[in-house]
């Protein structure tokens, strides 16, 4: 694929509502077994919906990078293998009382999920279609 494609590829993705941007979430996560996250000098980038603190995911490096604008420029993409996600995530965003915002763009904050609800998701057998 040429850098072109993946471009247009990405801008497509990119205009996807919420719902199939969460259904490719989990199937390009399943696929790579990892979740990306931006990290900061001082850890994990942290999102605000409404009253509740988030920490961003997506499904590739280029997504997060993408989302590395503004005031989080200087943030890097760090990938998280599922292995150590199930393990040390999702029981640690339980404790602090985070949620996650799945695959958030510039245009919305993604599909906002619960750290259980999102490891059920990623651990269901892919559909097939």
């Amino acid at each position: 694929m040429t850098s072109e494609n993946a471009t247009e590829q990405q801008a497509v993705i990119l205009g996807l509502g919420a719902k199939k941007r969460l259904a490719f979430m989990f199937e390009t996560v399943q696929q790579y077994k990892q979740v990306w996250i931006l990290n900061d000098d001082d850890g994990c980038v942290m999102l605000t919906n409404e009253d509740d603190d988030c920490v961003p995911v997506w499904p590739t490096r280029e997504f997060a990078q993408a989302w590395a604008t503004g005031e989080w420029e200087g943030c890097t993409p760090k990938a998280i293998p599922t292995v150590d996600w199930f393990s040390r995530w999702t029981p640690g965003l339980e404790e602090d009382d985070l949620l996650i915002a799945v695959f958030p763009t510039e245009e919305d904050d993604g599909t906002i999920l619960f750290p259980d609800e999102f490891e059920k998701q990623l651990k269901a057998p892919k559909k097939k279609y």
